[in-house]
């Protein structure tokens, strides 16, 4: 598909702050890593009461520290460092861009304890969030302007595991207007389809938010 350039209202679109990629320090790294592992105990620890009571004073401790930092949307390295997992940023899964061309991108990666759902399959909510985010990927890859979701449908074709490489590839099927639509597929390591969705990107008008 051929790519069309950004329209010159593009900047004036709900007034989005720029997300300009940003190389955050190591320590920046090391933190997310640190918290990602700490969502999966969140979920998956079984301590005394004791312990919790330490792990809450702790964690506490860290939002006290932090709370004087937090910044306006755009200007954190959180969604803005694109060569960590999840674009550094927790809302997202730790997966890594691996093709970002205007006719797809591909992302690869796994679920940890975090979005377990039960019986160690991801949680069914996930995978619109990873869609999702694909989707936009797709429109920002093929250079279109600043576009939001409007449709997202996806159809469960297998159960999708845990810590386990899957890889998830999407494009630009036809585009009319200021409407791209879009699909993708979920697959594990063996090619196997898990979930396939498909959905409607709306480009949006000078001031729309």
């Amino acid at each position: 598909m051929t790519s069309e350039p950004i329209d010159p209202d593009y900047r004036k679109h709900g007034g989005f702050p720029d997300y300009e990629p940003t190389d955050p320090p190591q320590s920046f790294v090391r933190f997310v890593s640190a918290m990602r592992r700490l969502q999966d105990l969140a979920v998956s620890a079984n301590p005394s009461e004791d312990e919790w009571e330490k792990a809450a004073d702790r964690t506490e401790e860290l939002v006290e520290l932090l709370a004087p930092s937090e910044a306006p949307e755009g200007a954190p390295p959180a969604g803005r460092s694109y060569k960590l997992p999840g674009m550094g940023s927790l809302l997202m899964p730790p997966w890594v861009m691996t093709r970002y061309q205007p006719d797809g991108v591909e992302m690869r990666g796994q679920f940890s304890r975090y979005y377990v759902g039960g019986n160690s399959a991801v949680h069914g909510g996930v995978l619109p969030l990873l869609f999702d985010w694909l989707f936009g990927m797709v429109v920002h890859a093929a250079n279109r302007p600043i576009s939001r979701t409007a449709l997202l449908h996806v159809d469960y074709r297998k159960v999708t595991p845990i810590n386990q490489p899957l890889v998830v590839r999407g494009r630009i099927d036809s585009a009319e207007g200021r409407k791209a639509f879009v699909s993708g597929e979920l697959t594990n390591a063996d090619d196997t389809l898990l979930a396939e969705c498909r959905g409607l990107m709306v480009r949006l008008l000078p001031g729309q938010p």
